[in-house]
């Protein structure tokens, strides 16, 4: 459910440059799927917003940001506490 919701989230902050399922498939960094950093931005404040979670903006942070699968894998443990 949050895997999907997140590409969902991806999807939207990305204006279109890249789908939910094209998020889902992905082997590669969102960021080699077209997903500039104006939309890494976007993507931070709908997450924060969504999941009401405070992302880290440090370097750990921004690598997690690029990752889709340890991303969501980030807010499945983060959502369970």
């Amino acid at each position: 459910m949050i895997k999907e919701r997140l590409a969902e989230l991806v999807a939207e902050s990305s204006d279109g440059a890249v789908t939910a399922d094209e998020v889902l498939a992905a082997t590669v960094p969102l960021s080699a799927l077209g997903v500039t950093s104006i939309s890494m931005l976007r993507l931070i404040d709908a997450i924060e917003s969504e999941f009401g979670v405070e992302f880290d903006l440090s370097d750990d942070g921004m690598g997690l940001l690029d990752d889709f699968d340890r991303l969501s894998a980030h807010l499945a443990s983060t959502a369970s506490r």
